[in-house]
């Protein structure tokens, strides 16, 4: 019962009515692809065309319209995400994109000597066909040199998948940042008449947890993170352990903050250190 010895319906109508504009508003729970963070503050407002939030329900992301790609891509992989659906391969335009923005097409890297670079792979989506499909649209993909793509980083995201085996779920922010890039023809700036910026680094950023709830107050700084930042060269190693950084380093280069809804103790012991585990 409340001090006056009101009904608490009548009690709740008067502080609803009693409530003023500077009330706390609620905040919006994070998607489960943002568990660890908005590593941009990325809202899906038109006016931020450079900072554009596209959140699916297979992955988030942050695009930047007038480069053509996303910043930085965020997805959660666990066992429920795996699956038989085959690999759809319909790569195209995004036309979630806010009226009047150009969309990059499936053929817009067409001839240029650079992939189509999945963020998001589309082996991590393999439970229902809709789910493969999504990581095919074209705000997920970066123009990326064919030996980055199909062996350094191929390499990464298979040895990530296999965490899952073992009980674990991951959490994967990638990006790109930069410009100019060599793939199998040359080194280029941009593609599709300027629309499409080739990014002069790729960096990507695993976080490997047990199973269970509440993740990011479960990361502590025993948690295995694993950050490289790779040059986007189609002369690369193919071995992705000698891309390994700290993600300090990462934040350094994009001016992103990565992990940031970990505990800002556990923050400053993990995004110092550099991963030195197996790398198969």
């Amino acid at each position: 019962m409340n001090k006056f010895n009101l009904p608490a319906a009548v009690a709740l109508l008067l502080a609803t009515a009693c409530s003023t504009t500077n009330d706390p508003v609620p905040t919006q729970p994070l998607t489960e692809h943002l568990t660890l963070g908005n590593p941009s503050g990325a809202t899906a407002d038109v006016s931020q065309p450079t900072n554009y939030l596209l959140s699916k329900p297979q992955y988030a992301l942050s695009y930047h319209r007038d480069r053509g790609i996303p910043t930085w891509v965020s997805w959660h992989l666990d066992a429920s995400w795996r699956g038989s659906a085959a690999r759809q391969d319909d790569f195209r335009a995004d036309n979630t994109l806010p009226a009047g923005w150009y969309q990059v097409g499936g053929s817009s890297y067409s001839g240029s000597g650079f992939d189509r670079g999945h963020q998001c792979p589309s082996a991590d989506r393999t439970n229902t066909v809709p789910d493969n499909s999504a990581t095919f649209l074209m705000t997920n993909m970066v123009p990326q040199a064919p030996r980055n793509n199909q062996q350094t980083w191929a390499n990464l995201e298979n040895y990530t998948r296999t965490f899952l085996s073992s009980g674990n779920e991951i959490y994967i922010i990638c990006g790109a940042y930069g410009q100019g890039g060599t793939g199998s023809n040359s080194f280029q700036t941009t593609l599709d008449q300027g629309r499409v910026t080739v990014p002069a680094r790729l960096w990507k950023v695993v976080v490997v947890l047990p199973t269970g709830d509440n993740d990011a107050t479960r990361v502590s700084s025993s948690t295995r993170i694993i950050a490289i930042d790779t040059p986007n060269d189609n002369t690369i190693n193919t071995d992705w352990g000698q891309y390994r950084v700290s993600v300090d380093a990462i934040e350094a280069a994009t001016g992103l903050d990565l992990l940031s809804a970990v505990p800002v103790a556990v923050q400053q012991v993990l995004e110092t250190r550099v991963d030195e585990g197996p790398t198969q």
